[in-house]
């Protein structure tokens, strides 16, 4: 049945042959990009989002490492990536160089990332789309990683759209990937469902099997009943629900460096402390001890007229409190909008910075206009946040129906 189907997909593609087995798996040969497409009987995994900042490489980073706890020899690959870091002279996207760091595997950027879509890459692929080879990029890294892996988890890119200018949409990367898909969208019912129905349509309009969907950054006093709504109506759908993932406020944490960059900030005091986290953000002429919810990883913002009044405030109740170390994971010392240099370096020198290695940050913007850039940062998960990794581990394991899940990729087997 399973070779049928192939064959009936190699007919519609045209341009494919089958040249034969080796063991249990069907080897095909490409001549248009003269590569070789390895398919093995395990069926893979493409983790797809409704939308940025959902939840995908949080939920993707958690399937790796369950997965492999499972016993699972499990790969992982970002086909098409946006944002991406030189390494080594070679570039990859940031969410592949995380997993290297966290799963640990040595990064080939062929391998792991082998498709980016930077600045200018749209308009060179629209004026000469014959000079790329994307497809045939992806293919590579596929059968690189199935011939190492049983399992390989293949990480989307924005919303399932993403790539489309380029034909290589999340929903055609899967397709081409011969990946069923687990989408994730964020907690709700209504609006939940109604970006669901959207965006699976581009799968489904490109046949690709549907493993289910993760629920993502649902209220814990919501849950319940998001639970029973969503249940209820994806059972009539025929998708499987296969998680729900509270909130976790932990994973909103910025750290001191996403800070510096959201308000165009320049580093005075303390570089190497900018992977301190900020649980919390406070206004220098509002330290009081009624204002602090949780007294610590306390971003302080103020201008350079009430940053001692400030300072010595937290002192003040850092005393009351009996710490030993300082609540504040840093200090943003704001301007007037105005002028470029309006403090002397010599003014922030603090003693109390000093002593307890809290990072100071410069920047043009007022106290309002700092705590508003701050407040509405969007924080992912990267190599500089490892608690994040840690605890999005922790929800998967926690939340997510392993079996359920098996039991569909089993079910994949014999399509």
């Amino acid at each position: 049945m399973a070779v049928q189907n192939f064959l009936y997909w190699i007919f519609w593609l045209g341009r494919i042959l089958i040249i034969g087995f080796e063991g249990n798996t069907i080897v095909l040969s490409d001549a248009h990009f003269a590569s070789r497409l390895i398919i093995k009987p395990m069926k893979h995994i493409y983790v797809a989002a409704t939308g940025q900042h959902v939840g995908k490489t949080t939920s993707t980073l958690g399937l790796v490492a369950n997965l492999l706890e499972h016993g699972l020899k499990t790969g992982y690959c970002k086909p098409v990536g946006q944002k991406h870091v030189s390494l080594d002279n070679k570039v990859a996207d940031k969410d592949a160089i995380l997993f290297s760091k966290v799963i640990g595997f040595d990064i080939d950027p062929k391998i792991h990332s082998p498709v980016i879509i930077g600045r200018g890459v749209t308009k060179s692929y629209i004026e000469q789309p014959d000079q790329f080879s994307f497809v045939a990029d992806i293919d590579y890294a596929a059968n690189k990683l199935r011939e190492e892996y049983e399992m390989v988890v293949f990480e989307g890119t924005g919303h399932p759209g993403v790539g489309s200018v380029c034909e290589i949409s999340n929903a055609m990367v899967a397709k081409q990937l011969q990946a069923g898909v687990i989408m994730i969208v964020e907690g709700g019912i209504g609006r939940t469902i109604d970006k669901l129905n959207m965006c699976l349509s581009l799968f489904k309009a490109q046949k690709v099997p549907i493993l289910g969907v993760i629920i993502n950054k649902v209220l814990p006093e919501k849950k319940e009943e998001i639970e029973y709504y969503l249940s209820k109506k994806f059972e009539q759908m025929g998708i499987p629900l296969l998680g729900i993932l509270p909130y976790d406020r932990s994973l909103s944490f910025p750290i001191m460096e996403t800070v510096k960059q959201a308000v165009g900030g320049n580093v005075l005091l303390n570089e190497d402390c900018m992977n301190n986290r900020v649980e919390d953000i406070i206004a220098g002429s509002l330290v009081d001890i009624e204002e602090f919810s949780r007294f610590q990883n306390i971003l302080l913002v103020a201008s350079i007229r009430r940053l001692n009044e400030a300072i010595a405030k937290v002192e003040q109740i850092s005393e009351m409190k009996g710490l030993d170390e300082s609540p504040l994971s840093g200090v943003i010392v704001t301007g007037d909008g105005r002028h470029a240099k309006w403090y002397d370096t010599a003014d922030l020198n603090s003693p109390y910075f000093i002593k307890h290695r809290i990072p100071v940050i410069t920047t043009k913007l007022d106290t309002y206009g700092s705590v508003v850039k701050t407040s509405r940062i969007e924080v992912k998960i990267n190599t500089r946040t490892p608690w994040k990794s840690k605890r999005a581990i922790e929800l998967i394991r926690e939340n997510l129906n392993f079996d359920l899940l098996m039991g569909q990729i089993d079910a994949l087997k014999s399509i």
